[in-house]
């Protein structure tokens, strides 16, 4: 099938994240193409104040190099701008006149800084604040230049004085407001913020309006409405920014403040999408980057055809990147006549707490001096959890290491949301090797890398493992004695590399041995055949089609299984069955506890024969299936209605036969409750009541027996079957290999599959991925 087309212009973070999810979802879909207006790759701009406070270099904001696009092979076209969208024949335009077609298109344009329309703002020393040019341009001034005025108080003009300042300049910095940063902080923060600031070298001139910027052609200084003068060299502006929705705007897109998109950041012109802070959803433009990579996300998982919800928007929060000062807010700050807060101000050692609640929820928060807390209250607030009065001032007390948040928080949740870091993933990596540092940190995890605001969290883990109080132990297993690679880390490798056989991968993935061992050639087997059914037809097996297919006994002779739908056997097949028997002289047949009948003690010379014979479709008793269904068609000791068990038995068994399964998988249905207690112990049970269908998940007949947990109750039997096939689909694509189903359920718990098959998107996705698998497996085992 021919690759589609995908067109990216704009090169920053947020089309970037998603190019990165787009390839880790299904990297043989598209045929990509970037074009980057600036000259270089990717790189995080949150963290150009770093590097102009001389935090970090140049080199290590890079978040794509070179390389990675070649590896990738994406096409980047660096340097160049594009101009116009041909809708109709479905081609871009550059400034260099290249075209190139497309069949979709992400606009990730971003926002382009605001420069005020002020008298002498064109003069030379004028410049924003925005782009690594901008940084070197700074770097170079302060070299030759000792004073500086920074146009605006908020986040990005504060780290750019500072920035300022570590360069040596005299730095005074204007606002039109009475306090900083007014739109991220209250009056009680803002003006211990100022104060700290004061202190490290900062003047402030608020409650100021630029009139003019004056000089031959440099700038010398400005002039403020009230006919006051400052003295400077450099002007850095940083009053805001505006979405670059131009070349949407030519193009006919749907704009307003940006360019309007849906919950799946479509716009209004097919096949072309937007993403960052050029789109604009439900009336909000973001310029923070959790928001952004969320958005990336979502349109990836939407252009690779995976059912999702939709991007819903997200909770702003902000933590200012200045050493020294610890600032962080989140939400609705401000009290209302619908809001309440608490209040702790320490003028003392200027720590000051604040949150704010609707009801019983918190809504928003503020944090200075002490931001340790911060991690905890995105988590409050972004997931609206209920606080009753009793545990509201609690969420502003420092706990004890051993009852933090990141101490009580489960390994599978993240730390860094921005770069889907995991607590777990965090522990393993400090453990194996040896890290001590916030720093080392996100150089192996990349966690803290893009906002930077999930650090108080990543130093508090630090702080716990390093604690006496620290129990749990790295949950990291290589996949086998012959690498040191998890299974996760190997199965994303075969993704991404596009290893197609066992050679492919012991080569490719560094393998100890050549060949693989006992452990992971079963293992490789089945996740290539997963990711390619096309991959099993090549492998050596006996079963040839669903008329041929046979079980290979110890002692050399072979039987086959007839495939009985629902435990149900028609006369017909009845006689045909015996009469096989008889003319190959096999006296005796076994009827199993899975409602079987197994044809027994055939030699290899009479197998074909037996097969042409019989004529009759057989049953594939393959290990890792979902095997026969138990029902309780003979259970006569009562009257109850069998019908509906046996049909959806039926329907349960055409429908999953010929699928792989990471581990063998027991179902069991019953009409009644007469015979419905041991059913439980299964992997899957369904019991008919009078309410409907009592669904059970996660039981267990091995030496541990366990009753199954009850899942859901579907009033008709058609959604216990879709339930019960989007199980199956979702526990075939997230289990591990040989990972029973009640391990993998409690290893991902079930209330996380809950959330993903009460999604009705996300259910008809998983069905119809079945469907299609089972479909192309048989398809293949028929034409061989």
């Amino acid at each position: 099938m021919r690759k589609q087309k995908l067109v990216l212009i704009g090169n920053g973070m947020a089309g970037l994240r998603c190019i990165e999810n787009i390839l880790k979802e299904d990297n043989s879909l598209y045929e990509i193409t970037i074009f980057g207006s600036e000259p270089h790759g990717n790189y995080n701009r949150i963290m150009l104040s770093s590097v102009l406070q001389g935090n970090t270099l140049l080199n290590d904001i890079t978040l794509n190099h070179p390389e990675w696009y070649e590896k990738n092979n994406i096409q980047l076209f660096t340097g160049e701008t594009v101009i116009e969208i041909d809708k109709k024949n479905k081609t871009i335009k550059s400034d260099k006149n290249r075209e190139v077609a497309y069949d979709k298109l992400i606009l990730a344009t971003g926002s382009n800084p605001f420069i005020l329309p002020l008298p002498g703002a064109n003069k030379e020393g004028v410049i924003s604040f925005r782009t690594i040019e901008d940084c070197h341009k700074m770097m170079d001034t302060a070299k030759q230049y000792k004073k500086a005025v920074v146009i605006g108080g908020g986040l990005l003009g504060l780290e750019a004085a500072r920035g300022l300042l570590n360069l040596g300049m005299k730095v005074d910095v204007v606002h039109l407001s009475d306090s900083l940063m007014d739109r991220q902080l209250d009056k009680t923060a803002a003006k211990m913020l100022q104060l700290e600031l004061e202190e490290q070298g900062m003047n402030f001139l608020l409650k100021k309006e630029t009139d003019e910027i004056l000089g031959a052609n440099r700038v010398d200084s400005i002039r403020f409405k009230d006919g006051s003068i400052v003295e400077t060299d450099l002007v850095v502006m940083s009053v805001g920014v505006k979405p670059n929705v131009s070349l949407a705007k030519s193009s006919g897109i749907e704009t307003n403040r940006g360019i309007i998109v849906d919950d799946h950041l479509k716009t209004n012109s097919p096949d072309i999408y937007a993403v960052g802070e050029c789109a604009e959803h439900n009336g909000m433009v973001y310029g923070l980057v959790k928001p952004l990579y969320d958005q990336g996300e979502i349109l990836a998982q939407h252009l690779c055809k995976k059912s999702t919800g939709g991007y819903k928007g997200s909770v702003l929060s902000t933590k200012l990147k200045i050493s020294g000062v610890d600032v962080f807010s989140v939400g609705q700050f401000t009290t209302d006549e619908n809001t309440k807060s608490i209040c702790f101000h320490d003028e003392v050692t200027s720590i000051y707490k604040k949150i704010c609640f609707r009801d019983d929820k918190a809504v928003g928060a503020v944090l200075f001096g002490d931001t340790k807390e911060s991690t905890k209250l995105l988590d409050v607030i972004g997931k609206k959890k209920f606080v009753p009065d009793q545990e509201k001032t609690n969420l502003l007390k420092s706990t004890d290491i051993s009852e933090s948040f990141v101490a009580t928080l489960p390994k599978k949740e993240f730390i860094c949301t921005c770069n889907s870091v995991s607590k777990g993933t965090i522990i393993d990596t400090v453990l194996e090797n040896n890290l001590s540092q916030s720093e080392e940190v996100k150089a192996h995890t990349k966690a803290s890398s893009s906002c930077g605001g999930c650090k108080p969290a990543v130093c508090e883990l630090l702080d716990y493992i390093k604690s006496d109080h620290f129990n749990e132990t790295s949950e990291r297993k290589s996949f086998c004695s012959c690498t040191t690679l998890t299974e996760d880390e190997v199965v994303s490798e075969i993704q991404t590399q596009n290893l197609t056989t066992i050679n492919e991968i012991t080569y490719s993935l560094n393998w100890g041995t050549e060949h693989g061992c006992t452990t992971c050639r079963p293992a490789l087997n089945y996740y290539l055949g997963m990711i390619d059914p096309e991959y099993e037809q090549n492998q050596e097996s006996l079963y040839v089609n669903e008329r041929m297919n046979a079980i290979e006994q110890k002692d050399g002779s072979y039987s086959i299984i007839p495939q009985l739908y629902g435990g149900m056997v028609q006369t017909d097949q009845l006689r045909k069955i015996a009469n096989v028997a008889d003319k190959f002289g096999l006296s005796s047949l076994a009827l199993t506890s899975d409602q079987r009948i197994h044809i027994k003690g055939i030699s290899k010379d009479d197998l074909s024969l037996v097969w042409s014979e019989l004529d009759m479709q057989l049953h594939s008793a393959t290990v890792n299936t979902v095997q026969s269904i138990n029902t309780s068609n003979g259970n006569y000791l009562c009257d109850c209605d069998k019908q509906p068990a046996s049909d959806m038995v039926t329907g349960l068994e055409k429908t999953t036969e010929f699928i792989r399964t990471p581990y063998r998988i027991r179902i069991a249905v019953s009409a009644c409750t007469h015979n419905g207690a041991r059913l439980t112990t299964k992997d899957i049970a369904a019991i008919k009541m009078s309410r409907g269908w009592e669904i059970y998940i996660g039981g267990s007949i091995g030496r541990n027996v366990r009753s199954g947990e009850l899942f859901y109750v579907a009033k008709t039997k058609e959604k216990a079957l879709q339930l019960i096939i989007g199980f199956i689909q979702y526990y075939r694509e997230s289990a591990n290999y040989l990972e029973q189903p009640w391990q993998w359920i409690d290893r991902v718990s079930l209330v996380h599959i809950r959330e993903v098959l009460f999604d009705r998107e996300i259910l008809q996705y998983l069905i119809n991925r079945l469907e299609t698998d089972q479909a192309q497996r048989k398809r293949l085992l028929v034409k061989n």
